[in-house]
């Protein structure tokens, strides 16, 4: 699938001091999800985590800058978020259903990312084996959303769409892409014919 562009939005009233423009592209191809995701702005006014020595897998990254991926099909309440931190840090959760069920994905054992920062524009990218929890043969709903802290000791919440009166997430009216099957089977074959993962 050829990558689609995306822009996210700050929530309405939160503000956003720094001037920042959030975007990028995501593309599904077999088992690999591709994004990349665009911050630019005055990134002086926005806290951005120090790069670690060791990245590793991290609870509670949205407490900070945090840029984050929503995915889940349409035959299933299941879905998956992805906490993506500039520091290297990341993590995958597993839901069964709106907010219950959360733990984390054992399939997916590390999460490698890109990340470069200048001045005026931090770039993170990341190859997903979203093959590992999706199958290949089914559509994919995606948010793409960030959550951004600044020096001022202000919060935003960043997303296509924003279909409720707080930030979340994890609404499925919030999924505002939908990634293509991509898999042999597509169309054509029963649950006897589908690969196995």
């Amino acid at each position: 699938m050829r990558p689609r562009r995306f822009l996210l939005k700050p929530f309405p009233g939160e503000g956003n001091p720094a001037g920042l423009t959030i975007g990028g592209s995501i593309g599904r191809r077999a088992d690999t999800l591709s994004i990349l995701y665009e911050v630019r702005g005055d990134l002086s006014k926005v806290l951005i985590p120090a790069a670690a020595d060791a990245p590793r897998r991290q609870d509670r990254l949205w407490e900070e800058t945090c840029l984050e991926l929503f995915l889940g099909t349409e035959v299933s309440g299941e879905y998956w978020e992805l906490n993506l931190s500039p520091a290297g840090h990341w993590n995958v959760y597993r839901f069964t259903r709106y907010r219950e069920g959360m733990r984390e994905e054992t399939a997916i054992p590390s999460l490698p990312f890109e990340v470069r920062r200048d001045p005026e524009a931090l770039i993170l990218a990341a190859e997903i084996g979203v093959g590992r929890i999706v199958p290949a043969d089914k559509d994919l709903g995606a948010t793409v959303a960030a959550v951004i802290g600044t020096t001022d000791g202000g919060k935003s919440h960043w997303a296509p769409v924003h279909p409720a009166s707080r930030p979340d997430f994890h609404r499925r009216d919030g999924i505002a892409l939908t990634l293509p099957a991509t898999g042999p089977c597509v169309g054509s074959c029963g649950s006897s014919r589908r690969r196995r993962r």
